[in-house]
C-alpha cells in the first residue's frame, strides 16, 4: 500500500523554494520546483519509508514550519501574516533539513535514492530523481540559492546526523 505523503511533501517543497528561491523567470522557478520536489520526495520516503509510519504522521502531524522559520529569519519577514499560511502546518522539519542535506550533496543524494528500495513507496530508477541527483548546468543555476551549501546549512545541520544514521544502517564502520 503506497501512503500519500504528497501534503507534508508539497507543503515543505514550497517551503524550500520560499525560502531559497529560483534566481531567473518561469522557466528557473520550474527547474528550482522540480528540483526542491525531488529532493523532499527522497527525504520524506526515507523519513516515513512504510504505509505505517506515513499513517503514524497522519495521527501527530509533521510539525509545521515555526522553528525553520526562526532558524532561516522568515518568521521576521512573515510577522503576523504567519497565520495567514496554512500550508505551513503541513512542513516537516526533518523532512526539509534532510532535503537541504540532499540538494547540497550530490554523493549524499545518490546514496538517498539508492536507499529508497528500502522502503515501500516503490523502487523508483535514478532518473527519476535526475535533477536531485545529476543537475545540469541550468538545473544549478535555476537553483543557486536553494543548493547553496552555506545558506541551507543552519537547515541542513538540525538533522543531518539522522540522515546519516538510516543511510548508514546496516553499514559497518570501520575505526
Amino acid at each position: 500500500m503506497q501512503a500519500d505523503l504528497s501534503p507534508v511533501i508539497a507543503a515543505t517543497a514550497q517551503w524550500l523554494t520560499r525560502a531559497f528561491p529560483a534566481t531567473g523567470g518561469a522557466l528557473a522557478s520550474a527547474l528550482c520546483e522540480v528540483q526542491a520536489r525531488q529532493a523532499v520526495t527522497v527525504a520524506a520516503w526515507l523519513r516515513y519509508p512504510t504505509a505505517m509510519d506515513a499513517a503514524l504522521l497522519d495521527l501527530a502531524g509533521p510539525g509545521g514550519s515555526g522553528r525553520l522559520d526562526w532558524v532561516t529569519g522568515a518568521d521576521a519577514a512573515l510577522g503576523e501574516d504567519m497565520d495567514a499560511h496554512a500550508w505551513r502546518t503541513w512542513v516537516d522539519e526533518v523532512v526539509a533539513s534532510w532535503a537541504a542535506c540532499l540538494l547540497t550533496e550530490p554523493e549524499l543524494a545518490a546514496r538517498a535514492v539508492a536507499a529508497l528500495a528500502d522502503g515501500s513507496h516503490g523502487t523508483a530508477a535514478p532518473a527519476g530523481f535526475r535533477r536531485l541527483v545529476a543537475p545540469d548546468d541550468s538545473d544549478r543555476n535555476a537553483a543557486v540559492l536553494l543548493r547553496h551549501p552555506d545558506l541551507l546549512a543552519p537547515v541542513a545541520g538540525l538533522h543531518q546526523n539522522q540522515l546519516l544514521d538510516r543511510l548508514n544502517q546496516g553499514r559497518t564502520l570501520i575505526a
